[in-house]
C-alpha cells in the first residue's frame, strides 16, 4: 500500500465517523485499521526521511571533495607562480 492510498483510506475512516452512527464493534474495527495505518504511514515518513539524509549527506561529502580539490588546484597555481618568481625565471632549476 502506498501513502497516498493509506491516507486516503484515513480520511475515508474519519469521514465515515464524522457522519455514520456508528456502532461498538464497527467502531472498534476502524480505530484498529486506522492505527495500522498511522503506523504504516510513519514507517514509510521515517523511511523517507533517512533516504534523503543519505542523499542529502552525499550531496555533502561530494562539496567537500570538490572544495579540497579547488584549494589543491588553487595551491598548486601558486607554487607555480612563486617559482615563476625566482631569480633567473620559470622553469630554471635551482
Amino acid at each position: 500500500m502506498t501513502y497516498r492510498e493509506a491516507i486516503e483510506e484515513l480520511e475515508t475512516i474519519l469521514r465515515a465517523l464524522e457522519t455514520d452512527a456508528v456502532d461498538v464493534d464497527d467502531l472498534t474495527a476502524r480505530v484498529e485499521r486506522s492505527a495500522e495505518l498511522i503506523r504504516l504511514c510513519r514507517h514509510k515518513l521515517r523511511h523517507a526521511e533517512a533516504s534523503l539524509d543519505r542523499v542529502f549527506d552525499t550531496l555533502d561529502e561530494e562539496d567537500e571533495a570538490d572544495e579540497e580539490i579547488e584549494e589543491a588546484e588553487e595551491n598548486e597555481e601558486d607554487d607555480a607562480s612563486a617559482h615563476d618568481n625566482l631569480p633567473g625565471g620559470a622553469g630554471r632549476a635551482w
